[in-house]
């Protein structure tokens, strides 16, 4: 049984239900996209106590926060804390990217502590362990990419990336371009590797029925992998980018043949101009499956902000359509993000999805914004704090200015425009 093998024959789940009252929709309504595969609901077959999060067309936008130790950083208390950062600031799932100490341990502890819909990267395992057998990534057998796939799966991971597009000839394809920055997936990149070292096709793309029969066993939801991403604008919707798209597009509709569920990841480096276009691309050429995006960054100059960045480009791609996005934080492209990174990252994030949420009309985001705007038309500081995305820094802000009259505050004082209106439109 799987969301989708139950949606097909019409049978409401409670994680559907669940998602139906989160988001204020009609229960049909999530049952008839989840059966479309235009709606996912990662939640593990294995694992108890997952808070249930839909993602898909006509729901909020969902932001994910990565986490995960690198070979120069790899504290597990360091990680621990960065979840609890995440998940303190609004995230709706985390994904596990570690490369380095215990993986399992990590994976395992971060599946006990959090209630987030967890996923992971099962190739980073893999060449993990190649390398610890003292072995070139290009050594790891097919087998071990399988045995991580299904080891993960089986300890409750509740959504995979998998880079099941890069194959031989989106390989060729990708030669012939000349990009500047050429692949930045790092599992991309391992598979490529591995690809021309071997000269071989790629094994996730060439055993796929075995991918769909494992993700099947344990309703894992795919997260078909964008190795060709483009990481600089000016490899944007490339060739090589769009081959690979076609593919995973026929993945995913073999996927849903399966009754697995399957969201598509989209890039990426791409300028402002060309955002719209991604989105509409994915939605047409994967038939309306959930679209997660890296950002987008718009622009590759914002060294230190990139959050910023990526909100300008998640909000763009969100109301365009796009339905997952996945944060970046400040210290993108310079070293393992700290906790701090993790809570601007994931709140620059949120913003960027909210924006699109009333963009796109979603059910109750007008909503906020109007409550807090009536707090704010009353000075009601309190409230109107209580009501901000996060109110920890409103308070602060707010806090430290000192106004000399307590229902203004420092920018304008007694010629507060809302106050001098306000008395006169009371006489």
């Amino acid at each position: 049984m799987t969301q989708v093998s139950e949606a097909k024959k019409g049978n409401l789940t409670k994680e559907m239900r669940a998602v139906a009252e989160q988001e204020g929709v009609e229960e049909e309504f999530v049952l008839k996209r989840v059966a479309e595969g235009r709606i996912v609901i990662p939640v593990n077959r294995q694992r108890q106590g997952v808070q249930v999060c839909g993602i898909g067309a006509g729901l909020r936008t969902k932001v994910n926060a990565n986490i995960g130790t690198s070979q120069d950083e790899a504290c597990l208390e360091d990680e621990r804390r960065k979840m609890q950062a995440a998940t303190e600031a609004g995230a709706d799932t985390l994904m596990d990217l570690s490369t380095s100490g215990n993986l399992r341990e990590i994976r395992r502890t971060i599946l006990a502590e959090t209630h987030l819909p967890l996923g992971t990267v099962p190739i980073y395992q893999a060449a993990v362990e190649a390398a610890k057998n003292k072995k070139s990534i290009v050594e790891m057998k097919e087998e071990d990419i399988f045995k991580a796939i299904e080891q993960q799966a089986e300890e409750g991971v509740d959504f995979i990336t998998l880079h099941c597009g890069i194959t031989l000839e989106t390989l060729a394809r990708l030669k012939k371009e000349g990009r500047v920055a050429d692949v930045v997936s790092r599992g991309g990149a391992f598979l490529i590797a591995w690809m021309i070292h071997n000269g071989k096709e790629n094994p996730l793309y060439k055993n796929y029925d075995r991918v769909l029969s494992i993700a099947g066993k344990y309703d894992v939801t795919l997260s078909l992998g964008d190795g060709m991403r483009p990481g600089s604008i000016a490899d944007a919707t490339d060739r090589a980018q769009i081959q690979e798209l076609i593919f995973l597009g026929e993945l995913a509709k073999e996927a849903r043949s399966a009754n697995v569920q399957v969201i598509i990841e989209g890039p990426g480096h791409i300028p402002l101009n060309e955002v719209e276009t991604n989105v509409l691309l994915e939605k047409k050429i994967c038939q309306g499956a959930p679209f997660y995006v890296l950002g987008p960054l718009v622009t590759d100059v914002a060294l230190g902000y990139d959050h910023i960045v990526a909100a300008i480009g998640g909000a763009v791609a969100a109301a365009a359509g796009a339905d997952f996005l996945c944060y970046v934080t400040p210290s993108e492209h310079l070293r393992l993000p700290d906790v701090e990174d993790v809570k601007e990252g994931v709140i620059a994030t949120r913003i960027a999805a909210h924006a699109a949420d009333i963009a796109k009309g979603i059910k109750g985001a007008r909503d906020w914004d109007l409550k807090i705007s009536r707090k704010r038309k009353l000075r009601e500081w309190n409230e109107q704090i209580a009501l901000a995305l996060h109110p920890e820094r409103a308070k602060k802000y707010r806090r430290e200015s000192n106004p000399k009259t307590s229902d203004v505050c420092t920018m304008c004082g007694e010629y507060c425009a809302l106050k001098v209106v306000d008395e006169f439109f009371k006489t």
